[in-house]
């Protein structure tokens, strides 16, 4: 359990280090955006093994130490959300987001601000980071649960 979650929540955490380090050091916003997102559609997949990892871990340790798997138990209803928060942004706003990438003669950039195309880009871009977040949050609550049912 704790691996799995060590793991995905290690990879939040480590992630805008990624995206900052691509930013300062690529030689194109362009480049440096491609790069973060790849990145993040790895950080993506290892949160939805983690989290099928983690959910069976956890079901399995309930039933063997308390007789009752507990699904609805608050860490498996969090880890559930972080998964749910993690799929929209993987499948729904990622997807999204490429795509006006690709509707965008050259770079995005050099787009002017009051483009449509650039609105559109940039509100999925910041609900992409709310996500992130979200799920990093929700994370850490989950870790403090587990650690404290496991003492």
């Amino acid at each position: 359990m704790l691996l799995s979650l060590i793991v995905w929540v290690g990879g939040l955490i480590f992630f805008p280090v990624v995206a900052q380090t691509a930013f300062a050091v690529l030689p194109t916003r362009h480049l440096a955006g491609s790069v973060v997102g790849r990145s993040l559609g790895v950080l993506h997949w290892m949160g939805i093994v983690s989290a099928a990892v983690f959910l069976a871990s956890s079901l399995l340790y309930n039933r063997q130490t308390s007789g009752a798997v507990h699904p609805l138990a608050g860490r498996h209803v969090l880890v559930c959300l972080m998964l749910a928060l993690t799929l929209i942004s993987q499948f729904g706003i990622i997807p999204r987001m490429d795509t006006l990438r690709g509707q965008i003669p050259g770079e995005i950039d050099s787009v002017p601000l009051d483009d449509p195309f650039r609105m559109q880009f940039d509100a999925l871009h910041l609900w992409s980071t709310r996500l992130e977040g979200g799920v990093l949050l929700l994370g850490l609550v989950v870790v403090y649960l587990t650690s404290r049912s496991l003492i």
